[in-house]
């Protein structure tokens, strides 16, 4: 007859250790009471037998389930958005009581329906999630439940945790790399305009533009969430007219690389024709020639700060304490 494998307890933990199954109980929740020697030993034995907490038995004693929900929307004009936030999220929460779900939010689904699954059916101690709108239904139901969050990108409501990127600065930076090349009509690939990210980066252009004097346009039949084929056949057509511009702004990669297939393919000359410059988030450019203009996001340190700024919501810290505003900086 096959053994049955029978799954370790704290009792096995206790027994192969050492100490007191009350001891083991409290230095694998993280009782700081417990030397943290003490902890390091018994959680190692733990490994070492293969114990895992029974999260519902947990959830039962203390109302945590010990883990952390990520609802991530396709970034499709980045590469690898989810891959790089759920890197840096990793690098935080690695070490600590709390694991990693992730759900992924498909474009045109309602956003509400993975946000109620999470807190009516308790799935998780906090969450993440991204594409602010500024008046954003998924943070007022979050605050009025209680339950803690932090987003990617900005509301109109200013009482909740949030990290971004100051696509403003970004925008205006990049105006004023191209009007440094002699560039005096600009155009910007903007994101849609239901999101908040959308206003703040519209306002630096629109500023840049006038403080410098010279015309600057938006596309109104694409943006940054088109599909790069749309991207590349639309610009194709505007590069082709009398009025062309003379200098993008490409706020992600994807409407890069399909631009620079645009003014290939129909013979201009980057730095001569037209310039260019990039937000990017990956050195995916590094060996394009000739070299293209870049700015950086850095979303591995975004998914590091909203991870820490979560668990610290988590343990009672007051959520608008809990905002950061990253800096563009230099390319890589």
């Amino acid at each position: 007859m096959p053994t049955t494998f029978q799954k370790p307890t704290q009792k096995d933990v206790a027994e192969a250790s050492g100490f007191a199954v009350t001891t083991v109980s409290r230095a694998l929740a993280g009782d700081p009471l417990i030397a943290e020697k003490t902890r390091a030993k018994i959680a190692k034995v733990a490994d070492d037998l293969g114990y895992v907490p029974d999260r519902a038995a947990q959830r039962l004693r203390t109302g945590r389930t010990n883990v952390i929900a990520l609802v991530l929307d396709p970034h499709g004009e980045i590469l690898d958005f989810s891959g790089s936030m759920i890197s840096g999220f990793a690098e935080v929460v690695r070490g600590t009581k709390y694991h990693i779900t992730l759900t992924q939010h498909q474009t045109g689904e309602d956003p509400m329906d993975p946000i109620r699954h999470i807190v009516r059916n308790r799935l998780a101690d906090g969450l993440v999630f991204a594409r602010t709108k500024p008046e954003d239904p998924r943070v007022q139901y979050l605050i009025e439940t209680g339950f803690p969050f932090v987003t990617h990108g900005r509301t109109s409501m200013a009482s909740h945790a949030w990290y971004d990127y100051d696509n403003e600065t970004f925008a205006q930076m990049a105006v004023d790399r191209l009007v440094s090349k002699g560039r005096r009509r600009l155009l910007l690939i903007p994101p849609p305009s239901r999101y908040t990210f959308s206003a703040h980066m519209t306002d630096g252009f629109n500023r840049a533009i006038a403080r410098h004097g010279i015309v600057g346009e938006m596309s109104s039949d694409f943006d940054l969430n088109s599909p790069s084929d749309e991207i590349y056949s639309k610009l194709k057509s505007r590069l082709l007219q009398s009025d062309r511009p003379d200098g993008l702004i490409c706020p992600g990669e994807i409407s890069a690389i399909s631009s620079l297939a645009a003014i290939g393919d129909i013979d201009l000359e980057l730095g001569q024709d037209i310039d260019v410059v990039a937000k990017q988030t990956s050195r995916v450019f590094d060996l394009h020639r000739p070299r293209i203009d870049t700015i950086h996001e850095d979303i591995a340190a975004a998914g590091q700060t909203i991870a820490r700024a979560l668990l610290q919501e988590i343990d009672g810290a007051a959520p608008d304490t809990l905002q950061t505003l990253q800096q563009p900086r230099p390319g890589y």
